[in-house]
């Protein structure tokens, strides 16, 4: 198992080498509600960290979920165009939305890990 970092916009990735699977935190999915809808990117597509990099959609409203760190996109969790809530039980294994190759692994100095994430949340 790689190490896991968080942002403050509640995604996580575990970063294995120079691939991250990326997916948004057992947090945000409670706050969102029950997921109705995931969009992933494109395999392929280049994302800069910030980026908008997909869309989970739940009964309540549409949230960006933006890119933790630069890279190309190099597998999406296909389970999820069919079953959603696969994020709602399962938010940080099962539910991950998208694989990438880091492009610029410094970029993870910005980001927090689970004792700064949970300060954040406040648990």
């Amino acid at each position: 198992m790689g190490t896991t970092y968080y942002t403050e916009e509640h995604e996580w990735l575990v970063v294995d080498g120079d691939v991250a699977t990326v997916g948004i935190t057992n947090h945000a999915q409670e706050q969102l509600g029950d997921l109705v809808f995931v969009d992933l990117p494109d395999v392929g597509t280049e994302i800069a960290q910030g980026d908008d990099a997909a869309v989970v959609e739940s009964v309540k409203a549409a949230s960006d979920v933006y890119a933790p760190a630069s890279g190309e996109v190099l597998e999406i969790n296909e389970a999820l165009s069919s079953d959603a809530a696969i994020v709602n039980a399962s938010a940080e294994s099962d539910g991950w939305l998208y694989k990438m190759k880091l492009s610029n692994p410094a970029e993870l100095e910005k980001l927090m890990d689970e004792n700064g994430y949970k300060a954040l949340i406040g648990g």
